[in-house]
Order: structure tokens, then C-alpha cells, then sequence
């Protein structure tokens, strides 16, 4: 996130503290995105430095710090509670000495901070304006390293399509089952398209793409939620 793309921060500490038990029921979901993750980055360096965009209350980097035990994490987020909860997971973990922890956008962290990959997990969706969208890319890939990876996921469909409805009754659904109360189901629900973007993964692709990535894969779907892996281009990035 960079800070002209400010998306509304709404978590307090006391949401914050709870988002993970929240989403407990969804957690299978999240344990093959990451299971994925895993195998896509695993054949980076043995002392790789690694990038959270967006991390949230940390889900991915205790994931890949524990499978990886010499990589180094610099972990990004604006939002001070869930950068609170992060550092908490991380401390507990004891994980700490290998994180960096980053309360902010994305651009104020220095472009002279070379990563070998880096994550941007449900978080691009977020950012409703193509253009704004490509610059967000841009900046992480002003950050990574040549041929450097990003695994970015988000909501993404094409709405036009006959199986649209379909799949959002499906994922609502989800909801239900994971027990999110009924009047925050109608909240999201009626986020998408107005507070979320929602496209097909296909555009996605294009913004990637010229926001200085070769070739983004679709390598996960989980109803709405899309996932892609890519690598910087070679050519010299401009900010």
C-alpha cells in the first residue's frame, strides 16, 4: 500500500486482538494458500530476505519463518493494532530478531531495501482505481530484486459472467458456515464493487504485468479469492 492508495483502516486493538479467532473457520483455506506459498518460494536463497505487504496480524510470515528458518522478514502495515498483534505472534514465536517491523506505506520504505520476494496477501483489492493498483505493484517491484517473486492474492471475478452469482452465493455461504454473524455477511456483500474492487483475474494479470511483472501465474483459487506468483521484470525499473 502506498499512501495516496489509503484504504479505510478499521481495526481498533480490540478488533485486531480478535481478527485471527474471527476467521478461525476459514482456516483450511488459508492453510493450502500458504502450503502453496511454501512450494513457490521454496527454491530461494537459504538466508532470503522477504517482504509483507499488508501483513495484517502476520498469518504468512509465521508460516514462512517457521518453515524457513534463515530467512529475514521486513513486515509492512499502516494499521498500528495489527502490527501490535504481528509483533505479539512474532515475540511468541520467537521469531523476533529476524523481523523488521514496518508501521506504514509502502512508500516510506526505502527502494534501497533489495528483497528477494515478497507477499501481498487480500490486500491490492482494497485499492478500487486501476492506475493506483499498478502503482502499488510498481513500488514493490521498485523492491524487489531482478527476477525477484511476489505471490499476491485477491478478490477477483469476472461479475459479467453467468457463474458469478453462483460463486458469491457459494462464498457467502462460507461465511455462514464459518459463523460470521449475518449483518457483517451484508456488510461484505455489499462491499464488493463499492469498497472492493472486484474484476476479472485476467485484468489483475495486466495491472501485474505493467507494473513491472513477467508472467503472472494463477496458481490458487478459493471461490473468490485468487492467487498468482510472478517475477520482477529484468528490465531497470523507474519510480
Amino acid at each position: 500500500m502506498t499512501e495516496n492508495q489509503e484504504p479505510v483502516i478499521l481495526f481498533d486493538q480490540k478488533a485486531a486482538s480478535a481478527y485471527d479467532k474471527r476467521w478461525a473457520k476459514l482456516a483450511p483455506t488459508r492453510d493450502a494458500l500458504h502450503l502453496l506459498i511454501r512450494a513457490i518460494l521454496s527454491d530461494l536463497p537459504a538466508n532470503a530476505r522477504v517482504l509483507c505487504v499488508g501483513v495484517g496480524t502476520g498469518s504468512e510470515l509465521m508460516d514462512l519463518a517457521l518453515a524457513f528458518p534463515e530467512w529475514q522478514f521486513t513486515v509492512l502495515d499502516p494499521a498500528t493494532p495489527m502490527l501490535n498483534v504481528c509483533r505479539q505472534r512474532a515475540e511468541e514465536g520467537g521469531i523476533t530478531s529476524r523481523c523488521t517491523f514496518h508501521e506504514g506505506y509502502l512508500d516510506s520504505l526505502p527502494v534501497s531495501d533489495q528483497f528477494d520476494a515478497a507477499t501481498c496477501l487480500v490486500v491490492s483489492h482494497l485499492i478500487l482505481r486501476p492506475e493506483e493498483r499498478r502503482r502499488l505493484f510498481h513500488q514493490i517491484a521498485l523492491r524487489l530484486r531482478p527476477q525477484g517473486v511476489l505471490v499476491n492474492s485477491e478478490i477477483a471475478y469476472d461479475t459479467s459472467s453467468p457463474a458469478y452469482q453462483s460463486i458469491l452465493n457459494a462464498w457467502l455461504q462460507m461465511l455462514r458456515a464459518a459463523e460470521i454473524p449475518e449483518e457483517d455477511i451484508g456488510k461484505m456483500r455489499a462491499s464488493l464493487g463499492r469498497e472492493v474492487a472486484v474484476v476479472p483475474p485476467q485484468e489483475v494479470e495486466s495491472i501485474l504485468g505493467s507494473g513491472g511483472f513477467d508472467t503472472p501465474t494463477r496458481f490458487f483459487q478459493s471461490l473468490l479469492i485468487h492467487a498468482w506468483y510472478s517475477r520482477r521484470t529484468s528490465s531497470d525499473q523507474k519510480s
